[in-house]
This record gives structure tokens, sequence and C-alpha cells, in this order.
């Protein structure tokens, strides 16, 4: 089935693709499709954790569109502080490992944006669910497959997230940034900073 799910977005893809060389008659902006890098501060235990997902949005009105996403986030990063020859201020190191805390977190609702042609600023309120789980095998496409299948099984709680962003277009190829509270719910709300950035491509 996941691998049914896996086709039917690559032809979407496709459809977007073709859609932004046809003829201009046929390249009006009906929506969006893109990919982006994922980063959630997750609190607790205040750990910065990083990822990667995709989203398809449809216009229904010229300035509000329909948008759907999912993340997967895999990876986690931390920053070491140390001292040379035990004196002196401390200096600090980022780094980014696999942690075996996997979050799958999907999302759909209302995006609200700007007319612009070349510069677009939106915002969104979005709800949806979260699925935390504990996986020490390497994050490739066959654990989060797994992730995928094993939904039903596992704890999921809902989610509320409100954000905002801004989006700059070259043509029908653009950036997206956006930055917002992802609000979970597990014996009260939890509020998560969350930021993405990734290419935008409209249809």
């Amino acid at each position: 089935m996941v691998s049914k799910i896996m086709k039917k977005i690559a032809i979407i893809i496709v459809l977007a693709l073709g859609a932004c060389l046809a003829p201009a008659a046929f390249a009006q902006n009906h929506g969006e499709v893109g990919a982006f890098a994922d980063y959630v501060r997750l609190s607790p235990p205040d750990t910065n954790h990083l990822g990667a997902g995709g989203r398809v949005s449809i216009n229904v009105r010229p300035m509000v569109q329909l948008e759907a996403e999912m993340s997967y986030d895999f990876a986690q990063s931390f920053t070491e502080s140390f001292r040379i020859g035990g004196t002196g201020p401390g200096t600090g190191t980022v780094g980014v490992n696999r942690t075996d805390i996997r979050f799958l977190h999907g999302l759909f609702g209302p995006k609200f944006q700007t007319s612009g042609k070349w510069i677009r600023l939106f915002g969104t309120l979005k709800g949806g669910a979260v699925s935390f789980r504990l996986d020490s095998r390497p994050a490739t496409f066959g654990t989060f497959n797994s992730s995928v299948e094993g939904l039903r099984a596992d704890s999921v709680n809902g989610v509320f997230y409100p954000g905002g962003g801004v989006e700059l277009y070259l043509g029908p190829i653009g950036i997206r940034a956006e930055v917002g509270d992802f609000m979970y719910f597990s014996n009260g709300a939890h509020n998560n900073l969350r930021a993405n950035i990734g290419p935008t491509i409209r249809f």
C-alpha cells in the first residue's frame, strides 16, 4: 500500500513539472508542490531534530490554498562546548547525528497568501497528528515505510500548527521559508518551535 502511495506522489510531481513546462495558456497558478528540510525544537526534552518532508497545495481562491504535508524527523543536532588548555572562553561546535527518537507528522489546513507574483507572504493554520517512536535502525526509505505502516499500532497525538513565512519565485520555480508553533497534545499542550525551508514549484 505504501508503494502505491509513493507512486501516486511521483505521478503528482511529474504532472506538476509538466504543467510548468506547458504553454502559457495552461501554465496557470493552480497550486504548488514542494520539498523541504525540517527543523523542530522538541520541548521537552529541549532537543533539536532535523528531517525532511514534502507538501502539495491546491488553490481554492486566488489567495487561499488547501495544503497537505508530511515530515519525517530522524536526526538530532547538538552543540558541544570545550576549552583549550582548560582556560579561556569555551568554544562550541555543532554536530548532527542520527537519533533513536523518530517522529512522523502529517498536517492539513488552509494557507492564506498575498497576491504577489515574485514575492508572497503567507500564514497557515493546520491540524494533524504526530507519531513518536524509538528506532535504532538507520534512517532509510525502509524504516520510513515501516513507520507509516505502524501508525495504527503506535501512539498518535493530535497536532495544531499556526505558522507563516515567505515564498520567493523566479517564474514557476521558487524557494519557501516558514516558521511556526508545532503544538502537540499529550497530557496537555506542548509548544515547539518548527522551521523549514526548501524548493517549491507552481503549477
